[in-house]
């Protein structure tokens, strides 16, 4: 019996991965496909998930008794920072056709499947969807979600932040870490509890170094078109070295956050994921890319370790 050829029975699989042709698009037409594609769905995993995780630990955190319908409240303000963070990735790819043609050429537009004005149109529409949706869960919430949606924007559109050298990282670690925990925790609690605060601040410090992950299968492209990155300005090793005190020590600092009342003793196992930042590290060396996801290995765990982060988080507070 004559076993068929991987090639051939990858051939008859659908379309599951970003750098997949869109001749295996079977089951969706093209332009569907494209659409889902230019939102990045793995991208927006860790928003969904931390930001669910984050609303979960407030609850358990007040002292107040928690609302019957508080699963539909999480789920629909979850949605809503994973909404915004799709708009943003829309964004991202209508302004940055150029270096997208050079280093992701198999992004839909690039390809053609959807053209940059109805990416951007498309990402317009989200966000607006998205702020109207937040301001009605509450005044706190839409306010940081709008802050989000300032930085998000400025980053790909004029100014365009992303062409600054480490401005770039900050500007990205902001809203991602910081406005999107305190957005989370504002659903049921006090937003500037010291807790919240805390807790973004060492998410956005992490995100600070981890975001570089990121620059690393477009430092070609990204020199070619004017942004200048930590990859393109000095190389894998030394933005690894640069890099690497923002995402080992706001986890190698929670025992002394715990020690001057900062923090809850019982959120010391987070220290743990100083063991993540160390592979993480290591994979930004070696600057070795993944087959089937569009960028670099250590991006991939940088994403891991800030849901473990938040779930973490969670899951202490709940049982703590």
């Amino acid at each position: 019996m004559i076993k068929p050829k991987k090639d051939d029975i990858s051939e008859k699989l659908p379309k599951l991965t970003m750098k997949e042709p869109y001749t295996r698009a079977k089951f969706l037409s093209k332009r569907v496909r494209g659409i889902i594609d230019l939102l990045r769905p793995f991208t927006l995993l860790a928003p969904y998930i931390v930001s669910m995780a984050i609303m979960v630990a407030s609850l358990f955190y007040r002292d107040e008794p928690i609302p019957s319908n508080w699963w539909a409240i999480i789920g629909q303000a979850s949605l809503t920072i994973a909404i915004v963070n799709a708009a943003s990735n829309a964004l991202n790819q209508a302004t940055d056709v150029k270096a997208d043609k050079i280093s992701k050429p198999y992004r839909p537009i690039p390809q053609g499947v959807i053209d940059a004005p109805t990416a951007q149109s498309i990402a317009y529409l989200l966000y607006l969807f998205a702020l109207l949706r937040a301001v009605l869960i509450n005044a706190w919430f839409g306010t940081f979600i709008f802050l989000i949606m300032v930085f998000t924007v400025t980053y790909s559109l004029p100014p365009r932040m992303k062409k600054y050298l480490f401005i770039n990282q900050i500007w990205i670690a902001i809203p991602r870490g910081l406005f999107g925990i305190l957005a989370a925790w504002s659903v049921f609690g006090n937003p500037f509890d010291v807790m919240p605060i805390v807790i973004g601040l060492i998410a956005t410090t992490f995100l600070i170094g981890g975001m570089a992950t990121k620059d690393i299968v477009d430092r070609i492209a990204d020199l070619e078109t004017g942004t200048r990155t930590l990859i393109n300005t000095y190389g894998s090793k030394k933005t690894a070295l640069i890099c690497f005190p923002f995402m080992f020590f706001p986890f190698a600092f929670i025992p002394i956050f715990i020690n001057l009342g900062i923090l809850e003793s019982y959120l010391w196992p987070l220290t743990l994921l100083v063991f993540l930042s160390c592979l993480i590290f290591y994979l930004m060396i070696r600057r070795s890319e993944s087959k089937t996801l569009e960028n670099a290995h250590a991006w991939a765990i940088m994403y891991v370790t800030y849901i473990f982060f938040a779930l973490g988080f969670a899951v202490f507070t709940i049982f703590g």
